[in-house]
């Protein structure tokens, strides 16, 4: 197994970690960062989550620039992408720090792409590759959890949340329009 696919399933391997840290009564006290009250168990529950999200970056540019892509990390490191940044999501409403219907949207615009994306391989034989709205809407959620779970310092958590919901909405619509022509059949 190559490098980007074991940063893949590290980061796979870190989704649970990251949720018994962050849902854990916050036994280790608090600490203030930037003037904000943290609580332990969110500061190291960000930590994680950024470390995760640094393999994501990683094991995309790794398998690139090394030649090293393969099949499996095609469909690995998506799934990776979501599984993490939706628990993350799901965890940020309950704990009353993201609104849910934000969150819904994400998630269905995310299943939608997906489900476009398993069509394009059934019929064309290729994966639909990432463009560039949909890197920054992975960048911008990304950066929306960790300041997020860093209780919203100065409120970037919430406004990277909203260009999040931003660009999860444009470049949902960004890829199906772009694809139009494999529901040419339907209409």
């Amino acid at each position: 197994m190559n490098l980007p696919n074991k940063l893949t399933i590290f980061r796979i391997i870190l989704i649970p970690l990251f949720i018994i840290i962050t849902v854990i009564p916050n036994i280790w006290g608090t600490i203030a960062v930037a003037g904000t009250v943290i609580s332990v168990t969110k500061l190291v529950g960000a930590i994680i989550f950024a470390i995760a999200a640094i393999t994501d970056f990683l094991d995309g540019q790794i398998a690139r620039r090394q030649h090293l892509v393969t099949n499996f990390g095609k469909f690995a490191d998506p799934i990776a992408d979501k599984m993490l940044t939706m628990t993350a999501f799901v965890i940020l409403v309950e704990m009353g720090m993201a609104p849910a219907w934000v969150v819904a949207i994400i998630v269905c615009r995310e299943l939608a792409v997906s489900g476009l994306r398993l069509i394009i391989v059934e019929n064309d034989g290729e994966v639909l590759a990432a463009e560039m709205p949909g890197k920054i809407k992975t960048f911008s959620q990304m950066f929306a959890i960790i300041f997020l779970l860093l209780n919203n310092i100065f409120f970037i958590g919430s406004i990277l949340l909203y260009v999040a919901l931003f660009f999860t909405i444009y470049s949902g619509i960004d890829y199906f329009v772009k694809n139009r022509a494999i529901f040419s059949d339907s209409f």
